[in-house]
């Protein structure tokens, strides 16, 4: 009886706090509309492809012919040396993707959201050529996935705070 009473005063306080569920209404939702609208011009180079992809994967791109928004975005992807080992070789990598974007609303032009996104990951230098160039790609493709998440979170806030 105690715990019954116990959740419902704590059901009544999440109520009255104010928090919403930012996807209700599943595909038809606000927000889920309103990312289908997004258009994401193709990206320079290997990472933009990669970033691309994972954005309309993330959008769920409804394939308007003229759609509501479009999200400018532009890469910066570092692969840099660490660890310097006794033998003056290179032990160690880390490689950074930053992207900074722009979601603009195609009616009027206006800028609804200017940020940026990155991630970075560390990578081991190991004798084999091949696999340190396989594990820097491996770590592209997981960043390019972390940032995309990261702009399609912050667009989803960006769309449900405009309507």
């Amino acid at each position: 009886m105690i715990r019954a009473a116990a959740l419902a005063a704590a059901l009544v306080a999440l109520s009255a706090c104010g928090l919403q569920p930012m996807y209700a209404g599943g595909s038809s939702g606000e927000v889920a509309r309103g990312l289908a609208a997004v258009e994401v011009p193709p990206i320079e180079g290997r990472a933009g492809w990669l970033v691309r992809n994972a954005l309309q994967d993330r959008l769920g791109a409804a394939g308007e012919e003229s759609p509501r928004y479009r999200l400018d975005v532009r890469l910066d992807d570092r692969l840099e040396g660490l660890g310097v080992l006794s033998d003056d070789t290179i032990g160690r990598e880390r490689r950074t993707l930053r992207a900074r974007y722009q979601l603009v609303d195609t009616v009027d032009g206006s800028i609804l959201l200017d940020a940026t996104a990155g991630s970075d990951a560390g990578i081991d230098v190991v004798s084999s050529e091949y696999a340190t160039i396989a594990a820097e790609q491996t770590a592209l493709e997981n960043l390019a996935l972390e940032v995309a998440e990261r702009i399609v979170t912050q667009l989803s806030l960006t769309l449900r705070e405009d309507r």
